[in-house]
């Protein structure tokens, strides 16, 4: 599977230009929402076993829906935390 919506340079955009970034972003969003729906599944009882069950229930994977949000802005970082944990100068 290759990310074509939304485009990659789309996403670096929103992350500084920085891949280490926007994949720590995907991924930890992505885990979030597999939770969320993992427990949504626990609760419904009718609910079939499938091997994904995040596809089976909202048609889509969670690493394409982390990079719409990301895209869309829901998702953002804090800059200048993010300098300060990578040890970087902070501009002023």
């Amino acid at each position: 599977m290759s990310v074509v919506k939304p485009r990659i340079d789309d996403l670096l955009e929103k992350t500084d230009e920085n891949r280490f970034l926007l994949a720590a972003l995907a991924s930890k969003r992505a885990c979030d929402i597999n939770s969320m729906l993992r427990g949504q599944h626990n609760r419904v009882l009718a609910v079939q076993d499938v091997d994904d069950i995040t596809i089976a229930m909202s048609g889509k994977d969670t690493i394409s829906m982390a990079m719409e949000e990301i895209e869309n802005g829901n998702i953002s970082y804090d800059h200048d935390r993010f300098e300060t944990a990578m040890g970087h100068k902070v501009s002023e």
